[in-house]
This record gives C-alpha cells, structure tokens and sequence, in this order.
C-alpha cells in the first residue's frame, strides 16, 4: 500500500441533506496533476503543505487560475471544467472531500464559496485550524463508520463558514425559518405524493408568493427547486439500494409520470436516470483505488 495517499469511496449514501461520496488525503509528486475533468458533486480540497495551481472555469465559462499554498482550500462544483497540479519543487499535500445535498450549496455559499469564488482562506490560523483537523479527520480515516465520517463534514462545513475570508453574514431569522423548517418538514413527510408549492405554501398558511419570496430568502432556492432536488435525492438514494425499476422509483419520489421525471433527471443531473444507475454501479465495482 502506497503511504502517499488514502482513497475511499463513503459506505452508506442514507443522506439526504449532505452525503459524502468519496473523500482522502495525497502526498503529490512534482507537477502531479488531474484533469480537465468535470465533478457531478462539490469537491473541497484543503492544501496541508507544499503548493500548487487551479485552473476552473467560472460561472461565464472563462478559465482562471489560482495559486494556492499551505492553509489555502479550493472548491470544484458539480459540472464545472477545472485542472489542478502541484508545484514543481513544493508539491503539495491535500486532503479532500467530494459531498452534495440539498443543504451543499447553501452552506458552501455562506462559506463564501462558489464557482465564481472558489478559493477558501481564513481569517486568521486560530479560526484555520479547525477546518484542517476536521478534514484530515475526514481525509485520513479509511475505516471511520459513515455516521463518524458524516459528523466531520457537518463540522468541517460550520468551521469553513467560520474561518472563511469571503463568508457571509447570516442574519437572525427566527421567525423566517420556522416557516420555513414547517416547508421542509412537510416536504420531507409529502415528497412521494403529488404536491406542488401552493401546497407546501398552503400546510405553512402563507401566500405563495410571500412564501416563496422567504423560502429563497432563508435556504438559497425557491420551493419548487428545493422539491426537485430532494425528489431527486431520494431517487437516487433508492437507485443505489433497491432493484425497483426506474418507473417504480418516479412513482415513489412523487412523479406519476415516468418521462417526466427521467426529463427532470436529466436537466438537473445531466444524464438520464439508468445512465446515472449504471454509471453509479461501474464506479462501486471498480473500487478505484486513489483520486486520480
């Protein structure tokens, strides 16, 4: 076994607000690069030692490049092209995470990170340190149990918006989530019916419009996008765990209509629902043994 890296693919995918899916640590020879390469979920990466350059895309589809070091973190969002190597005479050593979940983008963005601000550096090293004992935490433990690996991106992702440079203040909403906490509680309760959001808006006693107007305000999405990614969530949960067929699964996450979900899948993933299944089985078989 090569002590330079550690790759593991996430044991149990049974999440729905954040799952991990893969996640390690690697030691890279000079110049070591990966990519182009495209990601279908976030993947954060923490520089531990040593340096080296990103090139993504951002949200206009222009590269741009980023020079990292020691203490520097860089975000790769799901679809976006990037490229990544180590220096040539300091190369570094990072420890990474690939997530996703309907709580992903909303905590990543109060982190301040996103495909246009990719690049995570603290505020100072006291508030730095947590984030990097919580991912070599993640990083380093091949063995850990997923309810163990699930608590240190949980904590890694609350110290990130902590420490990050580029955070972004969140203000007291009490009265605004508990509306919206009564939206997803009923979402998480109706998903498999045929609800819509004048519903879910209706189960809070609000005007849909005043309803959809918070929802946004306080989770980052409108209703209606937050229904579809947790249906899509649950699908795809399913389609790693039970042999129903990809009909039997629309009709369980709430879609009668099983072209209309597969057109759903497929806008919002990028490829059809059996494509996704079997590319998920390929990729479980294959047990690929390092990031790259």
């Amino acid at each position: 076994m090569d002590n330079n890296y550690s790759f593991s693919i996430f044991p149990n995918e049974n999440f729905v607000d954040l799952s991990i899916f893969q996640y390690g640590w690697e030691a890279c020879k000079p110049m070591h690069s990966f990519g182009p390469a495209v990601r279908n979920h976030y993947l954060f990466h923490l520089v531990l030692s040593g340096k080296g350059v990103l090139r993504s895309a951002d949200a206009d589809g222009i590269d741009r490049e980023y020079e990292l070091s020691a203490g520097n973190g860089f975000l790769i969002c799901p679809g976006q092209v990037n490229t990544y190597w180590a220096d040539s005479t300091d190369p570094w050593t990072y420890a990474w995470v690939e997530f996703d979940g309907i709580q992903a983008q909303k905590r990543l963005e109060q982190a301040g990170l996103d495909q246009q601000h990719p690049i995570y550096r603290s505020r100072s090293a006291s508030l730095h340190q947590p984030v990097q004992q919580e991912m070599e935490a993640i990083g380093r433990s091949k063995d850990a149990s997923p309810m163990y690996l699930m608590g240190h991106l949980y904590l890694m992702l609350d110290a990130l918006m902590q420490a990050s440079a580029t955070r972004r203040e969140v203000r007291n909403q009490s009265q605004k989530s508990f509306y919206v906490q009564e939206a997803v509680n009923f979402i998480a309760q109706n998903y498999h019916r045929d609800i819509d959001v004048q519903q879910v808006a209706s189960a809070c006693n609000l005007n849909r419009t005043y309803f959809g107007r918070l929802f946004r305000q306080v989770m980052g999405s409108t209703p209606q996008e937050y229904l579809i990614r947790f249906r899509l969530a649950k699908s795809m949960e399913l389609m790693r765990t039970a042999d129903y067929s990809i009909g039997q699964i629309a009709a369980m996450v709430g879609y009668p209509n099983p072209l209309h979900f597969s057109k759903v899948f497929k806008k919002e993933i990028g490829v059809s629902p059996r494509t996704w299944r079997a590319n998920d089985e390929q990729v479980r078989k294959q047990r690929i043994p390092r990031e790259d």
